[in-house]
């Protein structure tokens, strides 16, 4: 096969289109065109007028050796790349030691799954329940405000990606191509085949629940074992080597392999490792606000003419603004036909995210507006950014009523800096509410200065970004984070032999793709330490 890059049709092209295209490029008769496949579908629209899809393609031909003779030095025409899974271990038979993965977002699945698949048998522990119960106790919150602090947004089988657009895909740097892996599983396990060519693949929160329960009977069928509401509370170490973990009830499992995977939120978790003496180290996250517009204006702002074409979608987009006081504001987790939700998982206190559903048709779009914070802003102990995000979010939580509404305000009264009393054209999505006001006393000031500086900036991007109606949610909190579980370059921490910290919560991932190919990564170094292990034995 010859993989074809950079192959650019019109928006309205027929598949005849196509083919015509790859034998122009490959200078071939169409005849020598045995068959082809779109590996990648993305678009450029920045002619509105003329939107284009951009196209890898791979195409199966009659003499590739020759045609790869004649085009050397074409950088868009080479052989197709082998983007399929390699394990890198099988497990012994009669091995009886079992590593222990903690947590079920997508880094915890994907470790899970890897070490299922080479016959490792996991233990899968997690401390909320499973994700259609933790569903069910997440609306609790949003329609009665009722809060259950181990199964909401944050905690519970499938972890925050769960309630999010379930985005798939990442900027890191992936040469073995296990986002591919990610991909494929989530295929098997009933995601639409689309994402598979997608350039911006996602799924939406009413999928991923049901891809969750596959993949967990997947693993189980391999012998992986999941415990719910086993929320680890000490890691037994001995001599600077895990030894077992000590659930909430007092049992112990004994493990010489732990996969950390325990997500940004599980602050109770990060303490207890920096009370047992693993190291970790503060990091930079970011925080701000969620803002919504109606989704029409971004998609005549981004589309044109073709705003509402199938292929195209609701738009997203993209923006930074480096703010006079030298902050960086940017758009984050952006939701296109989505909403904004309530994510807190600690009482007293008011969190926002964004989430999306597979169709993206909801009337607004929706994304974090947030600032860059480094550990700069609060100096001191490892784990003050946890305590420098609980002061906003407690803040946000009285400004909002004291009953998890969240605060809020219209973007013309914050530009202008004036308390919002009214709301105009757009109305919030956040549930349970929004309480109008002025949110100056929920973020610091040089995070409102640099947020009020940069929405009319991002208004010369995106005509009608700063309209009057659109709406501030208060507050944007978790975004990355706020602390790092240092590993060396065999995925273990650099005290603490046999602790393996991965993903989003130990400050090596961001977004459900890159958790989920850290988490495969994870695997692997489980799998060849416990085979190593075992011929040291």
């Amino acid at each position: 096969m010859l993989r074809l890059t950079d192959v650019q049709l019109p928006l309205d092209h027929a598949e005849s289109d196509i083919k015509d295209a790859i034998v122009a490029r490959l200078g071939i008769a169409p005849g020598e065109l045995i068959g082809y496949s779109i590996f990648r579908r993305s678009y450029d629209a920045r002619k509105k007028n003329a939107i284009a899809l951009i196209y890898t393609l791979d195409a199966e031909v009659a003499d590739e050796a020759a045609i790869l003779k004649r085009l050397h030095g074409n950088r868009h025409v080479l052989p197709t790349p082998d983007t399929g899974y390699h394990f890198v271990a099988q497990a012994p038979a009669g091995l009886t030691t079992r590593p222990v993965v903690v947590g079920t977002g997508p880094c915890g699945i994907f470790a899970g799954l890897i070490l299922a698949q080479m016959g490792f048998r996991p233990i899968i522990l997690e401390r909320g329940k499973a994700v259609r119960e933790r569903t069910r106790d997440t609306f609790g919150l949003w329609r009665n405000r009722e809060l259950h602090p181990e199964s909401n947004v944050q905690f519970g089988e499938g972890g925050a990606g769960t309630f999010s657009d379930g985005k798939l895909y990442s900027q890191i740097k992936d040469p073995k191509h296990y986002g591919r892996k990610v991909l494929t599983e989530f295929v098997k396990a009933d995601a639409p085949p689309e994402i598979l060519i997608a350039s911006k693949p996602h799924i939406g929160t009413f999928r991923l629940v049901k891809m969750v329960e596959q993949m967990r009977a997947s693993i189980e069928a391999l012998g992986g074992e999941f415990r719910f509401q086993s929320r680890v509370d000490d890691i037994d170490i001995d001599n600077g080597q895990v030894r077992g973990v000590v659930l909430a009830g007092g049992d112990h499992i004994a493990t010489d392999h732990v996969v950390l995977a325990v997500g940004h939120s599980a602050r109770d978790t990060f303490q207890m490792l920096h009370e047992r003496g693993v190291y970790l180290e503060a990091k930079p996250f970011s925080l701000g606000f969620r803002i919504e517009h109606p989704q029409s204006l971004i998609d005549r702002c981004r589309f044109g003419p073709n705003a509402g074409n199938p292929i195209l979608g609701a738009a997203d987009y993209k923006l930074v603004h480096h703010a006079g006081n030298g902050r960086s504001v940017y758009s984050f987790c952006m939701c296109p036909g989505g909403t904004v939700v309530a994510a807190t998982s600690e009482p007293g206190r008011v969190v926002t995210n964004g989430m999306s559903q597979y169709s993206r048709n909801e009337r607004n779009a929706n994304s974090g507006i947030v600032v860059g914070i480094t550990p700069a802003d609060y100096p001191g102990h490892p784990l003050a950014g946890i305590a420098f995000q609980r002061e906003w979010e407690s803040r946000a939580f009285v400004a909002g009523g004291g009953n998890y509404d969240a605060p809020g305000q219209l973007v013309g009264d914050f530009i202008a800096n004036r308390p919002s009393s009214a709301f105009g054209a757009v109305l919030p999505s956040y549930k349970p509410g929004v309480r109008l006001g002025d949110l100056n006393a929920v973020l610091p000031d040089y995070v409102i200065a640099a947020i009020r500086e940069a929405l009319p900036a991002f208004d010369q991007q995106i005509k009608g970004f700063a309209m009057h109606d659109a709406v501030l949610t208060g507050v944007e909190t978790r975004t990355s984070s706020p602390i790092r579980i240092k590993r060396n370059d065999d995925f273990q921490s650099v005290n603490t032999k046999g602790l393996f910290p991965a993903g989003e919560g130990a400050g090596y991932a961001g977004g459900i793709l890159s958790a989920g190919v850290d988490g495969i990564k994870v695997a692997e170094a489980v799998a060849l330490s416990m085979l190593a292990a075992r011929a040291r034995a």
